[in-house]
């Protein structure tokens, strides 16, 4: 995410740094290809001429000028108000109101509502709430068949709705069910729509006054750029947003609706999705996200994905394997399978201070198709071959090549590197 934009604000500061002091000249210089990079990430035009005159007021003051690191002085102004332009602080959801508390999603069609609503549900079960979730879509076909097999999935209860029943009544049906059930959140997933549609913004309205929601969070898919701050603000004016949740922040390597959205609506991002798996929803930090843009990465954040993803007793155990010489292929696979849930590589290594301004970040990053298939060779041995490997004669590795997909020459690499630490065994060629 933010690619393009975090590429060129590095460029324009490697040559503030190479200034012993800085000149009014140097600094015009200096916005003026900010200005261009932020418009070029499609920020809204307005927000960009705001952003800059206020760095410019800022950069222009003694503080800077005079400083014996005038480059590192003018970083973190810009630092600074990009976090403020984005909210400036953490924007959580309202958990003050009587339970059940209503989380109204809506938005366009196609920006992952959904979705959405059971990575929201995930979120909130992992911090030990009872999410209860709601298919109100009844207008997309399947719509209300996906979260059903979500909240399946996640192990999450789903109001059991139809498509031919009325919007407004599964709403209010559903609300009294989860105040009976003693849930303390409903999230109800809204129809979609693919235009400003009157008739559908007012059964939102009628919704809206029939069960008086505690958040009204619009999803906009931040791949779109500003059509999605255009429509965010309609939807505001119609519905008084209380925030904003972005899609598919990952496959945007633009980033203009993240730095535009809070300018022109006034409502905060209160989580962002990162990717296609459940998981891969966080809540939304201002000034770590200002860190990532420039390459300072996010140290906060990624100390609280391991946190989540790794098991503190898991991890001890396994430090005592490794001191012992006792480390198997099954708790090297538990390894793996814990690091691929802190999501993808490359993001992670994006994280790491430093490594964000490098160029080739993704070339780094482990390939995660190689990965899948040092899983599938462990997949294929038996309980007693992943124990021992030393075991592992000719025809047992061309039976495990065979059923893994792969070849005896990457079977043979894995078992040879099996007692080196995860770093030593991640990429086999």
């Amino acid at each position: 995410m933010f690619d393009n934009l975090s590429e060129k604000l590095n460029t324009v500061f490697k040559k503030l740094r190479g200034h012993g002091t800085l000149s009014e000249a140097n600094i015009e210089e200096a916005l003026k290809e900010v200005r261009m990079a932020l418009l070029e990430a499609d920020v809204n035009f307005k927000v960009a001429r705001d952003f800059i005159d206020s760095v410019k007021a800022k950069a222009m003051g003694s503080e800077v000028m005079q400083s014996l690191t005038p480059g590192q002085q003018m970083i973190k102004i810009v630092r600074d108000e990009l976090a403020s332009l984005m909210g400036g602080v953490v924007s959580p959801m309202d958990t003050a109101a009587r339970p059940p508390i209503a989380i109204m999603l809506v938005g366009l069609q196609g920006s992952g509502k959904t979705t959405t609503a059971g990575k929201l549900a995930r979120h909130l079960k992992s911090k030990g709430k009872r999410p209860y979730l709601v298919p109100a879509d009844v207008y997309r076909p399947a719509a209300i068949l996906q979260l059903k097999r979500l909240g399946e999935q996640l192990g999450i209860d789903v109001y059991d709705s139809n498509a031919g029943d009325d919007p407004l009544t599964i709403c209010r049906e559903a609300f009294r069910a989860a105040d009976r059930g003693g849930y303390d959140y409903i999230i109800l997933d809204t129809a979609g729509r693919l235009h400003i549609d009157e008739e559908l913004m007012q059964e939102l309205s009628a919704t809206k006054a029939a069960i008086s929601p505690t958040e009204i969070l619009f999803v906009a898919d931040a791949m779109i750029g500003q059509d999605a701050v255009n429509v965010a603000k309609v939807f505001d004016e119609r519905l008084n947003l209380s925030g904003v949740i972005l899609t598919k922040l990952d496959g945007d390597a633009r980033g203009g609706v993240a730095l535009s959205v809070k300018a022109v609506t006034g409502k905060p991002i209160k989580f962002i999705g990162v990717g296609e798996k459940l998981d891969a929803f966080e809540q939304f930090h201002p000034d770590r996200m200002a860190s990532r843009i420039l390459g300072m990465g996010d140290v906060l954040t990624f100390i609280e994905k391991a946190s989540d993803a790794f098991d503190q007793k898991k991890a001890e155990e396994i430090g005592n394997k490794l001191k012992k010489d006792s480390f198997t292929l099954d708790d090297f696979k538990d390894q793996l399978q814990q690091m691929k849930k802190m999501g993808s590589f490359g993001d992670i290594l994006g994280m790491i201070p430093g490594l964000g301004k490098l160029k080739n970040i993704k070339e780094m990053a482990p390939n995660e198709k190689d990965l899948n298939r040092i899983e599938a060779i462990i997949n294929s041995m038996t309980r007693a071959e992943r124990r021992e490997p030393a075991i592992l004669n000719g025809n047992r590795r061309i039976r495990i090549a065979r059923g893994s997909g792969t070849s005896v020459q990457d079977v043979n690499q894995l078992v040879k590197r099996r007692t080196l630490r995860l770093s030593s065994l991640m990429v086999i060629r």
